[in-house]
């Protein structure tokens, strides 16, 4: 018989998750590390469910057991080339049939098979109380440019304990943010890689995140993690802006110019008619000091609005050329003093 356990103790296990939920479910979220392993297409899935809507559970098991039938050799050779151990995590949605189905299965191979109580319906359960779960935060923020994303890698390597947004929605959280990064994940599974790194925090000492707005790209930051962001205090790092422009200009160098002149046709309506042209006139000569230049003024005033909108301490660093080494030592020195009466404030998040 299968070892069935709650989450903690399933994700803490050191073999490897096989997710036996459809192609287009394990697309739309599914717990980080899982291989897809489906029990059904997702043509086969929609099929056994219309058949149990008209003629019921019974006809319809009938029919995925003929659909199943002809792959089992094939599921047990799968599973074998990527679990040679034979030791492998299996879930469905709610911990129900396929999931033991295909437990059993791999059990007669030979397999040492966990599974999940409550499938992924469960796991979503806890992503959304993990998420609620209140630490303390230093909030990095500065203008477009200053380089705050190195700084947070830099801070990391420090050893601090860093939650990189941008980094798990694959976006930069502008109109160029998605240029030369690969396709966003969807909001459900960028909220279950985010409660997989907040789960792991040490709730007595703070946890960096930098500034940003409710969504990156077309992900949505969780509530529970949003209101906790609004409320910390943050740690805002100046450049010149000279220096930020040098460094958007390494960012976005080898982008294709057809991008970067698409990217800023999306903000003429925010950037005008005028400076939106002129952008893109210097973007077609090559002249990228110039087009950042003219796209830098909107980012700032957009940043200078939320921020002033927060109403919460705000202390600022001058980097000057620091390095992000340099910049991540300075800003943990000084934020022992600014954070030292910040808490964890509890949240009331309503979850849909």
């Amino acid at each position: 018989m299968p070892q069935i356990v709650d989450v903690a103790e399933f994700l803490h296990c050191p073999s490897l998750i096989l997710d036996v939920r459809s192609p287009g479910e394990f697309f739309q979220g599914h717990i980080p590390g899982a291989q897809s392993f489906p029990l059904f297409s997702n043509d086969e899935r929609a099929e056994v469910g219309t058949c149990y809507k008209r003629q019921g559970q019974e006809t319809a098991i009938e029919l995925g057991l003929a659909i199943v039938g002809p792959k089992l050799a094939g599921f047990v050779t799968q599973a074998k080339a990527l679990a040679p151990d034979c030791r492998v995590r299996l879930h469905c949605w709610r911990g129900g049939m396929r999931s033991n189905s295909m437990a059993w299965l791999l059990e007669t191979a030979g397999f040492q098979v966990t599974l999940l109580r409550g499938g992924y319906k469960n796991f979503r359960h806890w992503v959304r109380s993990t998420l609620a779960t209140p630490k303390t935060l230093a909030i990095l923020g500065g203008m477009t440019g200053t380089g705050k994303t190195e700084i947070l890698a830099a801070l990391a390597e420090q050893g601090e304990q860093v939650l990189d947004l941008e980094n798990l929605a694959n976006h930069r959280g502008s109109s160029y943010g998605s240029l030369g990064l690969p396709a966003q994940p969807t909001t459900e599974q960028f909220e279950n890689h985010i409660a997989l790194v907040w789960s792991q925090f040490n709730h007595q000492r703070p946890v960096w995140i930098e500034a940003e707005s409710r969504r990156i790209g077309l992900c949505r930051i969780p509530d529970e993690i949003f209101q906790q962001m609004l409320q910390a205090p943050v740690l805002q790092i100046l450049r010149s802006r000279p220096k930020r422009i040098e460094i958007l200009r390494q960012v976005y160098g080898s982008v294709k110019s057809e991008q970067l002149i698409e990217a800023t046709e999306r903000l003429r309506k925010k950037l005008g008619g005028l400076r939106t042209q002129q952008a893109v006139e210097a973007i077609h000569q090559g002249d990228l000091t110039t087009a950042i230049d003219l796209v830098l003024d909107y980012y700032d005033k957009t940043y200078t609005h939320d921020l002033q909108r927060r109403g919460v301490p705000i202390h600022s660093i001058d980097i000057a050329d620091a390095s992000p080494t340099a910049s991540a030592a300075l800003l943990m020195e000084k934020s022992q003093d600014w954070l030292i009466t910040s808490q964890p404030m509890p949240i009331s998040i309503t979850a849909t």
